[in-house]
């Protein structure tokens, strides 16, 4: 099972980066809910959003909603969030993770993660 995102890296506030994760070795990913996290330096990990297995139904956390965009590929086992608007408070690693409904925001309802790409945004 593996779990790899990239994309990340040093944007200036206001900027936008896409994040992909790719998924592979776990044979029901098109079946499962699939989502992002971030964890901020001395911070708890944050829920960022998630979507559920089709791709068409999303939530997201209050500090990115209306900013940031979870999406899928199932043919490709992907899955992307578009990031607009950054803020230096975004900083951080986030990370993917597949879990069996898209309707939850804790981290324990998750049960494979990646090992996360850090974004950093300068102000």
């Amino acid at each position: 099972v593996q779990l790899q995102a990239s994309g990340g890296g040093l944007v200036q506030a206001g900027g936008s980066l896409r994040l992909s994760c790719a998924a592979s070795g776990i044979s029901f990913i098109r079946s499962a809910a699939m989502a992002w996290f971030r964890q901020a330096p001395g911070k708890e990990r944050e829920f960022v959003a998630a979507t559920d297995s089709s791709g068409n139904f999303a939530i997201y956390g209050d500090a990115v909603k209306g900013r940031f965009t979870i999406s899928r590929d199932n043919a490709k086992n992907m899955v992307y969030l578009e990031m607009s608007s950054l803020k230096p408070e975004d900083t951080a690693i986030y990370a993917c993770a597949v879990g069996p409904t898209y309707g939850t925001r804790r981290p324990g309802s998750f049960y494979y993660w990646g090992q996360g790409t850090l974004v950093t945004v300068s102000s």
